[in-house]
């Protein structure tokens, strides 16, 4: 998954009390973090901004970054730099400094400096980290500052698409509509500030993030009704965690309670207890398959709240614990969720029987934002492995085609990120297994071939570490070919073409 990076993010604010506005950043569709999603401005801290050591030098090069950052994606300065600024060089120098112009940053940065009260008014709101399923990793640093308003925010080219000012209010009810995607921790911060106003916000902030960086699972909302929780789990690399989800808003639901790790338990019971103070009830806990990485705390769950445990009747029975309370569920079965979190009626979730890596497969749609609860069916952060007898490559891929034909928005996987669009996550693997296939078709011949020398072919660009894992789903391809009438096995683990 890679090292992790210092970053540096701005909250920037115009406005006070009812008028308190935030800028947010829309970053591109194509980016591969957070791309289609509103954030505040930020990124990487870079060497110009100075050392990243600890205390006083990281303290001073977060402040230089954010401040730089903002200039760069939003044209924004915090009051009182613009007075930094030679008369009519603020369109050049930004330029310059997007362009990682050596002399731009140079004089960026000593005008900075020249005013060290400015930097000392940018206002720390704490560190965050980035979940170690995410495909980019970093560790963030969230700051405060008053935006100049001299200037309107205007998005730099390639990675912003727009840039404005919004009450946090607002953006909060057009999250909760279904009209704006938010980055989670943005969207977190934004939930208190709404609700606690700006200067009860500054005051509060440092001692939130404190805790949640010191192991406190804090609200990830992936949907409006979903809170998302990635647990360590004895699952298979590269992922090392498993997402738990709570769906619903009055009633909810636990999917997937997957780790038996008691500390991580511990996480998860302190998040789901909160919610169950605030006048919410756990109704049950649902479960995708049997596989151990996705049901390591199911009965202990199910006890501490006294709910049944609902799934399909194949994974029932093969639980590691047989639940006191089991309900057993086929394909169009619904749960029922109460009110939407806009306030519709008839919210519930629909199961799914998806067979291929399991038998007893299941995967959930939630009916009024069409989020895909996929457990096993895709991941993004690597393929799904396909092991016979219990996999079935045929079955499985006719499991993504049925669902990737439904009306879907996100897609939450067991492991790794939140999908923006579960439908073309679906038919990527859809593609990748296609080419996969195609490759296995190219290495078979008219002479046998053993199942070890095919594997180092088809998949040679498989991590080593699970290779043997890759050795199991060239089986599910080769008997797969051999239902098309494709290939044959003439001997125990010797093919050829048919």
């Amino acid at each position: 998954m890679g090292g992790l990076r210092t970053a540096a993010a701005a909250l920037c604010t115009r406005g006070t009390g009812a008028d308190l506005e935030v800028l947010l950043a829309h970053r591109a569709p194509q980016l591969r973090f957070f791309g289609g999603y509103d954030a505040f401005p930020g990124g990487a801290v870079e060497p110009s901004d100075g050392r990243e050591g600890e205390g006083d030098e990281l303290d001073l090069a977060t402040r230089r970054a954010v401040i730089r950052e903002a200039f760069e994606e939003a044209g924004v300065l915090p009051v009182g730099a613009d007075e930094l600024l030679e008369p009519g060089t603020r369109a050049a120098l930004r330029a310059g400094l997007l362009a990682d112009d050596e002399d731009a940053v140079r004089s960026f940065q000593r005008a900075l400096d020249r005013q060290p009260e400015l930097l000392a008014r940018v206002r720390p709101l704490g560190w965050l980290t980035t979940p170690p399923f995410a495909p980019v990793r970093y560790r963030t640093r969230f700051l405060h500052f008053e935006a100049s308003i001299r200037h309107a925010p205007t998005p730099c080219e390639g990675e912003i698409v727009r840039t404005a000012f919004a009450a946090p209010g607002t953006v909060l009810q057009e999250w909760t509509r279904g009209e704006r995607l938010v980055v989670p921790p943005v969207l977190w911060q934004l939930d208190h500030l709404a609700h606690e106003g700006l200067e009860a916000f500054l005051a509060r902030q440092p001692e939130r993030c404190a805790a949640h960086e010191a192991g406190r699972l804090h609200r990830i909302r992936s949907a409006p009704g979903v809170w998302m929780a990635a647990l360590r789990t004895p699952t298979l690399p590269p992922a090392t965690t498993t997402n738990t989800f709570v769906v619903g808003e009055e009633r909810l639901w636990i999917l997937d309670p997957a780790t038996p790790e008691e500390s991580e338990q511990a996480r998860l019971f302190e998040l789901v207890d909160a919610l169950v103070a605030e006048g919410r009830r756990v109704e049950g806990v649902l479960v995708t398959h049997h596989h151990h990485d996705h049901v390591g705390a199911v009965q202990v769950t199910a006890e501490r709240y006294g709910v049944p445990v609902a799934a399909h009747p194949l994974t029932l029975e093969r639980l590691p614990a047989a639940p006191s309370r089991p309900r057993a569920l086929a394909d169009g079965d619904r749960i029922d969720l109460g009110r939407a979190p806009d306030g519709s009626e008839g919210w519930h979730l629909e199961a799914l029987y998806t067979p291929g890596h399991d038998r007893g497969h299941l995967a959930f749609l939630e009916s009024r934002f069409r989020s895909l609860f996929m457990g096993d069916l895709a991941s993004t952060v690597s393929t799904i492995v396909i092991d016979p007898p219990e996999g079935h490559l045929a079955t499985y891929l006719n499991s993504l085609r049925r669902v990737a034909a439904l009306d879907l928005g996100r897609g939450h996987p067991a492991h790794g990120p939140v999908a923006r669009e579960a439908r073309a996550l679906l038919t990527h693997y859809l593609d990748h297994r296609a080419r996969r296939e195609a490759r296995l078709v190219a290495a078979l011949g008219p002479d046998s071939r053993a199942e070890a020398a095919l594997v180092e072919v088809v998949y040679d660009d498989a991590d080593p570490r699970v290779r043997a894992l890759a050795r199991r789903s060239l089986r599910a391809g080769l008997e797969k070919l051999a239902e098309d009438g494709a290939a044959v096995e003439v001997a125990a683990g010797q093919w050829r073409v048919s």
